[in-house]
């Protein structure tokens, strides 16, 4: 099996940035993808062309939608946690895995996660850091 062969169920193998936006932005149009990944570019004056020259630019923001578009639109299971450290393109899918329907969105469903983030990053910054590690 050549390296490449590895990467063959991965559905971002060999999808363009352009196709992949396409397709986001006909299946959940701007304001879905804007409330999950709450990203300027698809918040503000949003656009097709516009995302992909701002995706293009900036690896974590480009990631981060590759991301969404493995576990929200081709619903795949979540990656293992070594699989999960690398970045989307480069995450080998089990053979076992397949693409399914995307999944169901809804802005509620964004603001409850939203409002789940913040507050577990509230915890997260009230715990109080011993600089001495006891």
């Amino acid at each position: 099996m050549s390296t490449e062969d590895i990467y063959l169920n991965n559905p971002l193998h060999g999808l363009k940035l352009d196709e992949m936006i396409n397709q986001l932005v006909d299946h959940y149009g701007f304001e879905i993808l804007a409330a999950y990944l709450n990203l300027k570019c698809f918040s503000t004056n949003p656009s097709v062309a516009s995302s992909i020259k701002f995706l293009k630019k900036t690896e974590w923001a480009r990631e981060k939608v590759e991301a969404f578009y493995l576990y929200q639109y081709k619903s795949l299971p979540r990656a293992s946690d070594e699989q999960f450290q690398l970045p989307p393109r480069k995450r080998i899918i089990p053979a076992h895995h397949k693409a399914k329907a995307p999944a169901e969105l809804s802005l509620e469903d964004a603001e409850r996660l939203r409002l789940k983030r913040a507050e577990k990053a509230r915890r997260r910054n009230a715990t109080p850091k011993n600089p001495w590690g006891k």
